[in-house]
């Protein structure tokens, strides 16, 4: 089979590999649509801390059964997507279904190779039929599951106002889930071009540009009370430090972002507020029924994010031009 493998950071291949066979308890997907995340181009550039090359990417995957256990519910043929997550089903996280912040979870494409590849071995739990949905779509999931778990940390509901910093892909998700729930959204960004898109697809009720003014700007919206909710999805420190100024009081903070650096705040302004800060890893399964759900009642713009789109052999062309700002990429997917 054909896989796609960065054999270092700056490098990818096209190389041939043994198809796998299915150990027990596995499916073996034929993979037909991989979404391109942010932490690909990250591995590309040779910037992700837990990674060790060569190493075949791709964790937002969609396809059909080619084989599946005798007694499984899934049958050949059968559209499915990947969840990415290993979970060891042992520790304590995993005893309370907390599989997102399993103690030794493996991510696909990261910490083990992924699925850009035309055959992919899962663990039957982690593949899931799906109906209602394209395998475009599908591949989407993951990325979108995301977002709808950090709405769902953040408790976000109809009477909220919520204030979402980052405007990539993943904070497109927050905001698409947070106005799912009927809650009043914010979105700020420093591109311009992503403020727009928030506002025209995703139905942002309004956007702000992040520099100078921004928090006047955000003092004005809220009449000086700040927002319920405040969801970081820069992957930036100081901006994570500086969201906390943007909290209501009794407001919830949720980080989607994660990066290597300590996040420090005024404890005396976080008290007095008696707010809430939440981590958001991942997803669970029922985040990921949450987006199926919500693109069947059609309030998740599928076609509008998916910006771009290649075949699985030019990937190795496609990558450096689609990481550069200029290209305008929300969700590239590659097909297989």
């Amino acid at each position: 089979m054909k896989a796609v493998i960065c054999e270092e950071p700056g490098r990818l291949a096209v190389v041939e590999r043994p198809r796998p066979e299915p150990a027990a308890g596995e499916v073996l997907v034929r993979i037909r649509r991989v979404g391109v995340c942010g932490t690909d181009f990250h591995i590309f550039a040779g910037k992700h801390p837990f990674l060790e090359y060569p190493r075949v990417m791709g964790h937002e995957l969609s396809g059909t059964v080619e084989a599946a256990p005798e007694g499984s519910a899934l049958a050949p043929g059968q559209p499915v997507y990947v969840v990415p997550y290993l979970a060891c089903g042992r520790c304590a996280a995993c005893g309370k279904g907390l599989t997102n912040a399993c103690q030794s979870i493996r991510v696909l494409g990261v910490h083990c190779d992924g699925g850009m590849a035309e055959y992919l071995c899962v663990p039957e739990r982690n593949v899931v039929a799906v109906e209602g949905a394209s395998l475009d779509e599908a591949a989407m999931i993951e990325f979108l599951a995301i977002g709808a778990h950090g709405v769902r940390r953040g408790g976000v509901g109809a009477q909220d106002r919520v204030l979402v910093v980052g405007a990539g892909p993943i904070g497109m998700a927050a905001t698409v889930f947070a106005r799912a729930r009927g809650a009043d959204v914010t979105v700020m960004d420093t591109r311009a071009d992503r403020l727009a898109f928030s506002r025209a697809q995703l139905d942002a009720h309004r956007t702000v540009m992040a520099g100078d003014g921004d928090a006047a700007r955000l003092t004005e919206i809220t009449a000086g009370d700040g927002f319920d909710v405040v969801i970081d999805a820069t992957g930036n420190a100081s901006a994570m430090r500086r969201g906390f100024a943007f909290l209501a009081h009794g407001g919830r903070y949720v980080l989607l972002s994660v990066v290597r650096d300590d996040i420090t705040f005024s404890d005396p302004e976080f008290h007095k507020r008696e707010a809430t800060l939440l981590a958001s890893r991942n997803a669970l399964p029922e985040d990921f029924a949450e987006v199926v759900r919500q693109m069947r009642a059609g309030r998740v713009p599928t076609g509008a994010l998916a910006t771009h789109r290649g075949a699985l052999a030019d990937a190795p062309g496609l990558f450096e031009a689609w990481r550069a700002p200029e290209a305008g990429v929300i969700k590239a997917i590659l097909e297989v």
